[in-house]
């Protein structure tokens, strides 16, 4: 069967529309207004070998939160719609990804009970401060900082029953950091939600997640 989904949100700040094929190649299409998150979640895709389509508006002319947050819960919904239950998946997952000067590890648990840690070392805590701009035509497009991706990461937690964290070692490139954690949250997703046949329902002694 299949492990695909589709799932609309409207509301009255952001029009998001994701679909999603666990088992696919990386093939991504995504058109957000934020060039830089754009980047991130084909980075995303890419490494967790999901086929994803996300198309999203919102009032970034108020700021980027809504959209950054509401394509979080989008894509936790999206995801947890394609498990359809998780039977037969290994759950969990840990993974370690480098960029360069940056190095980050995601630890999550696909358990139905949500939760969000994010965690820098004195190392990385001067780069978690900084902020990345994208620039069109010499003009500002757009800004994004660590704490637009914890909001996002918050969001997928959320909607998609994650146990997640996150870890960032050390890095001096916000760029870099930034892609290093999505980059492993893709592997890290993509080696949870993989199915093992020896697993016969969902993996819990309580017999359900």
């Amino acid at each position: 069967m299949a492990r695909k989904a589709k799932v609309v949100r409207k509301t009255r700040e952001t029009e998001i529309t994701i679909e999603v094929n666990l088992d696919g190649s990386g093939a991504a299409d995504v058109k957000t207004p934020i060039p830089f998150f754009d980047h991130m979640i084909e980075n995303f895709a890419r490494h967790g070998l999901f086929d994803l389509k996300v198309r999203a508006k919102g009032d970034v002319h108020v700021d980027l939160h809504h959209t950054v947050e509401d394509v979080g819960i989008t894509l936790g919904e999206a995801v947890k719609k394609a498990l359809a239950g998780a039977s037969g998946i290994k759950r969990c997952a840990s993974v370690d990804v480098p960029m360069m000067d940056s190095l980050a590890t995601v630890v999550l648990d696909v358990s139905n009970r949500p939760y969000f840690k994010f965690t820098t070392t004195k190392d990385s805590f001067a780069v978690s401060k900084k902020v990345i701009s994208s620039m069109i035509e010499g003009r500002v497009t757009d800004t994004f900082d660590m704490g637009l991706l914890q909001e996002f990461m918050k969001a997928f937690s959320n909607s998609a029953g994650v146990d997640l964290h996150i870890t960032l070692h050390y890095g001096t490139d916000i760029h870099h950091a930034i892609e290093s954690i999505f980059k492993a949250f893709g592997r890290a997703l993509s080696a949870a939600v993989a199915k093992d046949a020896r697993i016969k329902g969902v993996l819990s002694t309580k017999g359900k997640l």
